[in-house]
């Protein structure tokens, strides 16, 4: 995707206006609040090329300082972005925090998959393979999942990326893949990532009927960082009930003294009340 570049300095900003939520019959409880972020990273090269560069990445978290991160597009001792650099644990060491990555597919030598970091302490990991049909093929998807704790409640955080392809064939069998590995999940689950998929698509109507959408008015738009113009990255959690948003927005970060995005996405930042 061909970009304009503008020049100054480091810029965290809105890809548009933050959906807030109205208030919460609960506010002034002590029920805990937690932040999360999901972050399409581009494999660092919207910043860099190799080895990747995973500074201005690191910025846009720390700036926003979230409890839990879902990352996509991530890069492991790849030729293209480094043969020393794996991602997630760099950017979970630039960032203080706990990483746990699953590979989805081989790439250019190392591996490409999806990861989460964690400020939380982390009681479990695991990770799930997403199909494609034998009809298009394609990139195998994954999902990163964790069980973390935040006062005492228990929960789980899921990182997941869907095909990309224009035909949705793929997106809807990961979409019912994605929901048997939810169904078998025994808490709470925040599950957030890069769905290639507009609201309006089959493939959220699969994702809502077990998923529940933590921005409850018009979405914000997400791709392409610079001018974006459409929905595909969500945070989503299950069971009704056990999570309510306090707020649900996107932002980008933009080094404009040097013209370089930290990515093609907007980050999604969302903080939760854990209702347990």
């Amino acid at each position: 995707m061909k970009k304009t570049w503008i020049f100054g300095t480091l810029l965290v900003f809105a890809c548009n206006k933050p959906n807030e939520m109205p208030p919460d019959p609960g506010a002034g409880t002590s029920k805990p609040v937690v932040k999360v972020m999901t972050y399409n990273i581009y494999g660092a090269r919207a910043s860099s090329g190799a080895p990747a560069d995973l500074a201005l990445l690191a910025k846009v978290i720390n700036e926003e300082k979230p409890d839990l991160v879902a990352l996509q597009e991530v890069d492991v001792f790849t030729r293209r972005t480094g043969t020393t650099v794996h991602q997630a644990r760099d950017l979970a060491a630039l960032t203080g925090m706990e990483w746990h990555f699953v590979k989805a597919i081989d790439q250019t030598g190392g591996e490409y998959g999806d990861a989460v970091l964690s400020r939380l302490p982390i009681h479990s990991k695991q990770g799930f393979m997403l199909p494609v049909t034998p009809q298009l093929s394609g990139e195998f998807r994954s999902v990163a999942l964790i069980q973390v704790e935040k006062e005492g409640k228990k929960f789980y955080f899921a990182s997941t990326h869907f095909d990309h392809l224009a035909q949705e064939d793929n997106r809807l069998l990961q979409a019912q893949e994605l929901k048997k590995i939810v169904a078998g999940i025994d808490g709470p689950v925040i599950v957030a990532g890069d769905l290639n998929a507009r609201p309006e698509s089959q493939t959220m109507t699969i994702v809502h009927s077990y998923l529940n959408s933590g921005c409850m008015q018009q979405c914000p738009r997400t791709f392409p960082s610079d001018n974006p113009d459409r929905t595909i990255d969500y945070i989503l959690s299950a069971p009704a009930g056990k999570f309510s948003v306090v707020n649900y927005r996107a932002l980008t970060g933009y080094l404009s003294g040097e013209k370089k995005y930290a990515s093609d996405h907007c980050a999604v930042i969302a903080s939760y009340k854990l209702n347990w």
